[in-house]
């Protein structure tokens, strides 16, 4: 069975909370991201998840309410409640809880919940889509089998 810590990004792009949106819509754009994790202790240590923040979230709660993205800080729109998977999940019940919980986007922490990896929904399309194709390829192979024995008996 695979683990949702075998397919999650390892490549985070992290904040803080008590970094400026204008510095997270910075850290975006340099990493080509539409969201960032926020984390506490970020020294190149441990990295605990307990938030995430959108680009959605900046222009619905920042640009259209016409606040200033440099006074405004991460912890003040960031959503909070952050669901997280253990890297040992299975593909399928971090599937269902993404559905559950609505979120397109979902932390992976280890056993301690230090932050290893992110998966989003692209990410689990892309590994089903293979498991689908692969399962209609059985089905191809399956027939050309029965008729090449097929054609064997006639010959």
């Amino acid at each position: 069975m695979t683990t949702i810590g075998e397919i999650c990004k390892r490549d985070v792009v992290v904040t803080t909370g008590g970094a400026s949106i204008a510095a997270a819509a910075q850290l975006m754009q340099k990493h080509h991201v539409g969201s960032l994790v926020v984390v506490t202790g970020d020294d190149g240590g441990t990295r605990k998840p307990v938030g995430i923040l959108t680009d959605r979230d900046m222009v619905m709660e920042v640009m259209a309410t016409d606040r200033n993205p440099h006074t405004v800080l991460v912890e003040e729109i960031m959503s909070a409640r952050l669901t997280t998977a253990r890297d040992t999940d299975g593909v399928h019940q971090t599937l269902q809880l993404m559905r559950y919980r609505g979120v397109r986007r979902l932390p992976i922490v280890n056993a301690n919940g230090d932050l290893i990896g992110i998966v989003t929904t692209d990410d689990l399309l892309r590994v089903l889509s293979y498991d689908i194709v692969t399962l209609a390829g059985i089905a191809v192979r399956e027939l050309s089998h029965e008729a090449a024995a097929h054609s064997a008996y006639f010959a």
